[in-house]
């Protein structure tokens, strides 16, 4: 007798619960009917943008498997997408040193910590020699114009990117005197002792124009500074820079310093065309704040220069601290706030009570005025009130600005 061939197993259908009420288990694809090409092809825009749910995402790459036509417009759509995104930096984000020092920090306190307000300018130097870092000679020989606003019109001069931070070398070299370090230009005299004096005598001295070479000495010159600011303790902070024609306390300075480091590396970035971000905002806010605190002493020198508007408050009835004519200055964006700025003297103190004017800029932009890469004239600025005395603040502004 022939036996009979054998059964595969038999696999037993699931059966229905005391919980589902006897009812036969639902059929899965009857909970997600497959959805028609009309509606997967409205999906196509917002799976291009990666907006779809999971389950839609599937779906629809599922369905451009098989229709041609919706594969086509998919691939176009992902391709405007590309266009509508700003290409992304090769440079870290400038934030992520900062945070990543605020973990190590929280977690190991340093035992000679970096003052506050010197941070910024340990921030800005590291982020400069990050981008030197893999400069072959074209590059450190790539032409850079550095610009500034000589208090009427826009001023240039032309150097290489060797030669900017030779610039910053010998700028950064009157910090490292008043702290008792060696001065970069030894024993080279720029008379007066300006920041443009001292680069030009740097310049002159040079037997050959500035190489990669440069990069060393200005590297170990600001490890330097920020060492000997942090053993002090903070404590330094108050000690007179001077700048030749004035002085700034310490603690300014070094907010200077990190602001020109900041602005001569877009200058050098712009030369070699690579993308460059701006400061944190926590550092932005220190060099926006610097800025707004010089203004009524760039005015009154614009003032006593004859190119701006006579105050309008009689200095002899008026006391040092009295509230005047005021102009509220709002910074919008990253690093950002509002400051009042007192119109007729800096021995007056700015007062809403008083406010005659106010102006809104963007932080970034308000930096680049003052660093004189923009004129008054082109600054965007959201205006309201005494137009005179708005324009006089944003020359003002711009006066900051220096080779």
């Amino acid at each position: 007798m022939t036996p009979l061939p054998a059964q595969p197993p038999r696999i037993p259908m699931p059966r229905a619960s005391v919980e589902d009420t006897g009812l036969p288990l639902p059929v899965l694809d009857a909970l997600h009917p497959p959805l028609e090409h009309h509606v997967l092809k409205s999906l196509l825009g917002a799976w291009a943008l990666a907006a779809c749910s999971p389950e839609e995402a599937l779906a629809v790459e599922d369905h451009l498997g098989m229709c041609g036509n919706c594969a086509d417009e998919a691939r176009r759509l992902r391709e405007a997408v590309g266009l509508l995104q700003r290409p992304d930096s090769l440079d870290l984000d400038p934030g992520l040193r900062t945070r990543v020092l605020a973990t190590c920090l929280d977690r190991r306190p340093p035992r000679i910590p970096v003052p506050e307000w010197a941070r910024p300018y340990d921030a800005e130097i590291a982020r400069l020699d990050a981008l030197l870092q893999d400069f072959g000679d074209a590059e450190w020989h790539a032409p850079v114009r550095l610009r500034w606003f000589d208090g009427t019109e826009p001023a240039s001069r032309r150097t290489t990117v060797a030669g900017v931070i030779a610039h910053l070398l010998a700028v950064d070299g009157l910090i490292a005197v008043a702290l008792g370090l060696d001065d970069p230009l030894g024993d080279t005299d720029a008379d007066p002792p300006t920041p443009t004096a001292r680069t030009e005598a740097y310049w002159r001295a040079s037997h050959f124009p500035p190489t990669r070479t440069v990069r060393a000495p200005w590297r170990e010159q600001g490890h330097g500074i920020v060492r000997t600011v942090s053993f002090t303790g903070g404590s330094a902070g108050g000690l007179g820079v001077p700048y030749g024609v004035g002085e700034l306390p310490l603690h300014d300075a070094m907010i200077e310093r990190a602001f020109e480091c900041w602005v001569h590396a877009e200058d050098i970035a712009e030369a070699v065309d690579y993308p460059y971000d701006p400061p944190s905002a926590r550092h932005l806010n220190r060099m926006i704040d610097l800025a707004a605190r010089l203004l009524p002493t760039s005015l009154a020198e614009r003032r006593r220069a004859g190119l701006a508007s006579p105050a309008r408050t009689p200095r002899h009835l008026v006391p040092a601290g009295t509230p005047g004519r005021t102009l509220r200055l709002e910074i919008e964006g990253s690093g950002g706030g509002e400051w009042l700025i007192p119109l007729d003297s800096p021995a007056e103190v700015g007062s809403a009570e008083h406010e005659v004017a106010h102006v809104a800029l963007d932080g970034v932009e308000f930096c680049r005025l003052a660093a004189g890469h923009v004129s008054p004239d082109e600054a965007a600025a959201g205006q309201l009130g005494d137009r005179e005395a708005i324009k006089d603040v944003l020359l003002a502004a711009a006066s900051l600005s220096r080779m």
